[in-house]
């Protein structure tokens, strides 16, 4: 099976369940919230917000969400992520749980100043 390269966010979430679909675009308005000069682009076939650089990435998974702040945006919410699974720079939240909207926007926030303070050394 040939696999699907999508343009744009839009494209990406409709290609899920509504209530996944759901999802995505509340976490979506969560980064658009907190990064509203973000620019929403695909990378790496999935979606992802820009401002100079990548602040995140998200994509949904058979039984979770995606979510990458980097390894930075991992280290600096260690505690708050404990109850994930968490890799080097990525995160699973269950869709068997409640999404922490609230935890996405403080990560969306840190992942902004970061870049933006980056862009001023």
């Amino acid at each position: 099976m040939e696999k699907k390269t999508y343009q744009n966010i839009d494209q990406y979430i409709a290609d899920y369940s509504p209530e996944v679909g759901e999802i995505l675009n509340q976490i979506r308005s969560c980064i658009k919230e907190v990064a509203p000069n973000a620019q929403e682009t695909i990378s790496y076939n999935m979606p992802a917000f820009k401002q100079g650089k990548v602040l995140v990435y998200f994509a949904a998974f058979k039984n979770h969400i995606g979510f990458y702040a980097l390894p930075s945006g991992n280290v600096a919410f260690q505690e708050a992520l404990s109850k994930y699974k968490v890799g080097k720079g990525s995160i699973q939240f269950p869709l068997n749980q409640p999404m922490p909207f609230e935890l996405i926007k403080q990560m969306v926030a840190f992942r902004v100043e970061e870049v933006e303070n980056g862009a001023k050394k």
